[in-house]
């Protein structure tokens, strides 16, 4: 066809770039649809170097094949409940561990100084919070990241020597990971709160709810397949980050027959049943080492550019790769979460992301499904358009589907697994997380809740690493 005979004819124009091309075109009376397009890695050529390098390496490949068939195999299951001192590995009674990556007193977020002075009134240390920042300044205290320690925490993500933790058993690849029991909603020590309301909870969680479930664990045969409930739950409409109402039913249904059993005074039986029904997020203490348990697994696969660790300390981003090392960092600054504000709150009343609970995401979980869990958007903003986008996008920076979490809305596809460092600098494409808002300042607890992704600098900073290791 001859170049006249072209602009003969109607047009059917695409615009790639700037906006200004299709606006021109526009004013000459043509149609345009303008494409959303960025060259990969944003057109710098040391990544786009490195993409070169590996995105067709044999060993790359293989190796994340193995990190993600490590995840999807994982099996895990709540086999008892607690003391951190007795079981998380490292635990010591002077260490606190919190959210997100490592991060010291004098840069902590107000939340989690908050939550950091009530564990140490919690363990007798400290009479209120003058006394426990002074504890805290004399260096007496140290601190640790949660997941240095195979452990996870919601939020603050404290977790103190004395605090009863869900003990979370890996059956195919024998690991453990733990949490802390949800101490629900209002007023809470995940969110800083250091009132003796907040107190008395948690000494009531350690001196009558744990020891309780203890015993009814101990009558489980084989513990509470927390992978089979979080299979089905997905199918009832929840994601089990911040939707977690399903799951916690099941839970409930799975737990109830023991805690009758335990012959423990009916009073208190009714206490343990109640605090469980009441509370809608119980399950996220569960899913979250759950989720813990199965990326854990699959930590230091050489040549794997998979990542096993997503966290937030309200500062910092963090992630860990699996090919990098268990203890390697990469981090950026924490964003700040768009979604949903609770009446009487703004936006400058939040703090910067904050807490583990992006190890759901790390999984395929959470955000990830929330387009199999429409409801979640009346909490965190959008629509279930918008949701279903986001499950769809997923897919194309990780290596797998999860059929053992399939998505109703999706035809039943498994859940996006295996987010890859290289397709996440090759597209741009971020993670997308479903989370809470803290409020900047301790005791206020949550403001609201919405959408965060991370800072790209963390995967940047990852890939230029890996290319260090494994690219000579």
């Amino acid at each position: 066809m001859g170049i006249n005979n072209i602009f003969g004819r109607e047009l059917n124009i695409l615009n790639i770039g700037t906006s200004k091309f299709k606006e021109d075109l526009e004013l000459q009376g043509q149609k345009v649809v303008d494409i959303d397009w960025e060259p990969p890695a944003g057109g710098d050529i040391e990544l786009l170097n490195i993409l070169d390098r590996f995105s067709s390496d044999e060993k790359v490949i293989l190796a994340n094949k193995k990190a993600v068939d490590i995840m999807i195999n994982a099996h895990p299951i709540l086999v008892d409940v607690d003391r951190a001192l007795d079981v998380i590995p490292g635990m010591k009674p002077n260490l606190i561990l919190h959210s997100g990556p490592p991060i010291q007193w004098d840069r902590m977020a107000g939340p989690m100084k908050g939550a950091i002075i009530g564990a140490l009134i919690y363990e007798g240390l400290a009479e209120d919070e003058d006394s426990a920042v002074k504890l805290v300044e004399s260096g007496k205290i140290e601190f640790a990241p949660c997941h240095e320690h195979s452990a996870v925490g919601p939020m603050a993500g404290i977790i103190s020597p004395s605090m009863p933790v869900h003990v979370v058993h890996n059956r195919t690849y024998d690991n453990y990971s733990y949490c802390t029991i949800n101490e629900g909603l209002g007023k809470v020590l995940r969110y800083g709160a250091f009132s003796d309301e907040v107190i008395q909870r948690l000494k009531w969680i350690e001196k009558e709810f744990a020891p309780v479930l203890k015993k009814a664990l101990s009558l489980v045969e084989d513990g509470i397949d927390i992978k089979s409930l979080i299979s089905q739950a997905v199918h009832m409409g929840d994601e089990c980050h911040n939707r977690n109402k399903a799951a916690t039913s099941l839970f409930f249904r799975e737990i109830t027959s023991y805690i009758l059993e335990t012959g423990v005074k009916m009073s208190i039986i009714k206490r343990i049943l109640k605090f469980i029904k009441e509370n809608e997020h119980y399950f996220l203490n569960l899913s979250m080492p759950a989720c813990k348990a199965a990326t854990d697994a699959a930590m230091g696969i050489e040549h794997s550019t998979i990542v096993t660790t997503m966290a937030r300390n309200g500062v910092e981003f963090g992630i860990k790769v699996s090919g990098l090392g268990k203890d390697k960092w990469f981090t950026g600054p924490a964003n700040m979460i768009e979604g949903l504000m609770f009446p009487g709150y703004k936006e400058e009343d939040a703090n910067p992301d904050i807490g583990d609970s992006a190890i759901t995401e790390t999984y395929g979980i959470g955000g990830f499904m929330m387009g199999g869990a429409p409801a979640i958007v009346q909490f965190v903003g959008g629509t279930v358009k918008d949701a279903i986008e986001y499950s769809e996008k997923m897919y194309r920076i990780t290596t797998a589907e999860n059929n053992n979490f399939s998505i109703p809305t999706l035809d039943f596809r498994g859940s996006a697994i295996g987010i890859d460092l290289l397709k996440v600098i090759d597209t741009g494409i971020l993670p997308i997380i479903n989370t809470g808002m803290a409020h900047r300042t301790a005791g206020i607890g949550q403001v609201g809740a919405g959408l965060v992704t991370p800072p790209m600098d963390c995967f940047t900073k990852a890939i230029k690493e890996f290319d260090e290791v494994y690219g000579g």
